[in-house]
């Protein structure tokens, strides 16, 4: 999924001459906590709802142009990109720009949250296993012919390594919601599994649940 399929075209923006209360008005009609703003129809930073706030009101954006954030993706990166960019720069919206920093438009948080939730198949029903694990030990294909010998298959994996430890985490989403079989036959092959989160999950606690309850009952 590209930039280009989830921006919000027309979006209002700031020029560079405008000033501090006029971008602010903006913000609170928009309900957002950034702008982009523009010089001779080119983008040239983004403004913060908070710089603005300590800034003299009747100032033009150009004399506050230090703390302008030069955040932007182009409309043919992946947007991917735009989550990192927002999460780097701490940014409720996203510039998207062409080739010539010409603004087409922006991606707001919200629809980041909805793309990366599509990206990650989210609302398909299936089970979630963690594993951990030395990276140099990781492999995509080993494991996922260990889930196929239980008639699933993966359907979104994702790593991220701890900073600190260096271990490995594998983040996996499996096409079937009771995961017991799966989860017995990694750990039989000693991968070790940190979380796992499927049906039968929900069933051992409504069990334990119903232990508790009948041992209160015949206190």
């Amino acid at each position: 999924m590209l930039a280009s399929q989830i921006i919000v075209p027309n979006f209002p923006s700031v020029n560079f001459f405008d000033k501090a209360s006029f971008a602010l008005r903006l913000m609170d009609e928009y309900d957002v906590r950034h702008l982009p703003i523009l010089h001779n129809e080119k983008f040239v930073g983004l403004i913060s709802r908070d710089d603005l706030l300590v800034a003299d009101a009747t100032l033009p954006l150009d004399e506050i142009e230090d703390h302008f954030i030069h955040a932007s993706v182009s409309a043919e990166e992946h947007f991917v990109m735009a989550v990192k960019i927002a999460a780097h720069f701490e940014i409720s919206v996203v510039p998207v720009i062409n080739e010539v920093k010409e603004l087409q438009g922006i991606i707001p948080q919200k629809k980041l949250i909805q793309a990366v939730s599509e990206f990650l198949s989210l609302d398909e029903p299936g089970g979630l296993i963690v594993l951990e694990m030395d990276k140099r030990h990781f492999s995509f294909g080993e494991i996922s012919r260990l889930i196929e010998t239980n008639d699933a298959y993966i359907t979104q994996l994702n790593t991220n390594i701890d900073p600190i430890s260096g271990i490995l985490h594998a983040t996996i989403k499996i096409n079937k919601i009771e995961i017991s079989d799966i989860v017995a036959t990694l750990q039989r092959y000693e991968y070790t599994v940190k979380y796992y989160f499927g049906e039968e999950l929900y069933e051992n606690e409504l069990k334990e649940n119903y232990d508790l309850l009948m041992t209160y009952l015949k206190i």
